[in-house]
């Protein structure tokens, strides 16, 4: 009898130290709707692809700089979201938002989101139109695994999937709006939901 409380007690000493050295309060519904502006980001690129007047996209035309603004729309809708959404969960679960644990979740995803963007603005000044989506893909892959030893297990299963995405986007150059709809918007309303449905719920 005595045996099996010890056992209980070491169970429960590893969960609290497990719990405070991740940061449990990341919102699988935000993750949802990421996705949700991703697929309708890509929707309005591939608009304003199909109705481009000219045979080539520059850098100095109309049709590339709207095409830049809906990525950048996209992006900030899916961070607000995301901080709301979080700041939401905390408090419902007591935690913190700003803690040593969210602080080390930010750095680890930082170095390498802001690493691969940096990398994706150098190809696109010189010409390398094709490797912007799977640069893209691997980098944001690359920054969920290295940041998801500090939050929850299932995004560096997300991580995993955009990095093979990234790869593959690489053979089918192409292609990089498709893996971009995949990575970006489908990857995240699956993973979301799935984070949504096991964590959010309870």
């Amino acid at each position: 009898m005595e045996s099996k409380n010890y056992l209980k007690d070491i169970q429960d000493i590893k969960q609290m130290m497990s719990q405070s050295t991740q940061f449990i309060s990341l919102s699988g519904l935000s993750g949802i709707l990421a996705g949700i502006y991703a697929l309708v980001g890509a929707f309005f690129v591939s608009y304003l692809i199909e109705t481009h007047m000219g045979y080539y996209i520059t850098l100095e035309s109309t049709t590339f700089k709207l095409i830049v603004l809906t990525a950048f729309a996209v992006l900030v809708a899916s961070l607000v979201t995301a901080y709301i959404m979080t700041v939401n969960k905390a408090k419902k679960q007591n935690e913190k938002v700003w803690n040593s644990s969210s602080r080390r979740l930010l750095i680890n995803f930082a170095i390498p989101l802001f690493t691969g963007g940096i990398f994706a603005l150098l190809l696109l000044r010189h010409g390398y139109y094709g490797l912007i989506a799977p640069i893209t893909l691997l980098f944001y892959g690359l920054a969920c695994v290295n940041a998801s030893k500090y939050t929850l297990r299932d995004v560096r299963y997300l991580g995993i999937t955009e990095i093979i995405l990234g790869l593959l986007a690489v053979e089918f150059s192409g292609y990089g709006l498709h893996f971009w709809v995949l990575g970006f918007g489908i990857c995240h309303i699956l993973y979301g939901g799935m984070m949504y449905y096991k964590y959010d719920r309870k």
